[in-house]
């Protein structure tokens, strides 16, 4: 997840957009230094945050839950961090190592350890060492290297990451990660009007590029390919009504005011496995009962209500090949 330590400008995006130390990579490759393989690799994730949930998303999209662990951590975030907290609602034990806090398993494999904590994490329970905490890693690792275990041939066939559209995602990530993904916390966490001037302008700029966008292609990276682009702006949009509008200032427009980046947000949620993967609760809960330098009370807005992400959607037949 983000640190979200006040600053201003240029620094302040620099703070917020995730640094992460843990790098390594998963191979469909039995001589790799990390193989795949099947009930050896665990997934540390928060349903609450955006970009642990890349991970989370692709573990349900391609059908590996049965091969990758999973541990939830609860949804409130205290003073030493993400916390294991078996009993709450949507929250697991460390089934692995048996920990209490997150902090405990990156000081088991870097004793000192004195980065920050974050989510998600794929761990390897053979070696006893954290592979990766970068999501965007993970979520690349997901799509590919595991396809060996994915529960069905549809399953197997996804590739969110197609070599012949790669240069043409890799530059809406960029676009989608600056202004959208991390754009909106520079709004919620802006010092001064003219940071939060700045960040609201781009973040809305590029919405309004993508609505336009999104009307002449079901998918961001064109046609009825869907990608890796799309799920980073959906893990946000998602968000973007239950909670950014109000908490952030994100209120320009809402999503549910975009048509196409609507019926987009509902075609992504639609998709098998995905909704299991949103949990509500756990985002309205975690982004206004622990950010109390913006929330000071911790009170629970009641949000839109309803907002209903299973409305039919109508891309499909829109874009019908």
């Amino acid at each position: 997840f983000l640190s979200y330590k006040m600053a201003t400008g240029e620094e302040a995006a620099a703070k917020r957009t995730p640094v992460t130390g843990f790098h390594d990579w998963v191979l469909a490759d039995s001589s790799a230094e990390y193989p795949a393989e099947a009930n050896r690799y665990h997934l540390y994730v928060s349903l609450a945050c955006p970009f642990a949930s890349r991970a989370n998303f692709m573990l349900s999209f391609k059908g590996l839950e049965g091969v990758i662990g999973r541990s939830v951590v609860h949804y409130l975030r205290g003073e030493k961090g993400w916390e294991f907290a078996p009993g709450n609602y949507r929250t697991d034990a460390d089934t692995v190592n048996g920990k209490q806090y997150l902090r405990e398993i990156y000081e088991m494999c870097e004793p000192g350890y004195s980065g920050r904590i974050t989510v998600p994490v794929l761990f390897d329970t053979k070696t006893k060492r954290i592979v990766n905490n970068e999501s965007g890693d993970i979520l690349r690792m997901l799509n590919s290297e595991f396809n060996a275990f994915c529960a069905t041939d549809e399953q197997r066939a996804i590739d969110l990451y197609p070599v012949a559209l790669r240069g043409v995602v890799d530059e809406w990530n960029t676009t989608i990660q600056g202004a959208v993904n991390v754009g909106v916390y520079n709004c919620g966490f802006a010092k001064t009007q003219e940071d939060y001037d700045k960040a609201v302008t781009k973040l809305f700029d590029v919405l309004d590029k993508l609505e336009d966008h999104l009307s002449r292609s079901r998918y961001i990276a064109g046609g009825n390919q869907l990608t890796e682009s799309d799920v980073r702006l959906f893990l946000t949009l998602v968000r973007m009504d239950m909670l950014y509008a109000g908490l952030f200032k994100c209120n320009k427009r809402r999503v549910v005011d975009y048509p196409n980046l609507w019926a987009h947000t509902r075609d992504v949620y639609q998709l098998p496995g995905v909704e299991s993967t949103v949990d509500r609760f756990h985002i309205e809960h975690h982004y206004q009962r622990v950010f109390t330098e913006i929330n000071p009370y911790g009170i629970v807005a009641i949000g839109p209500q309803p907002l209903d992400f299973n409305s039919a959607h109508g891309r499909d037949t829109k874009f019908a090949a």
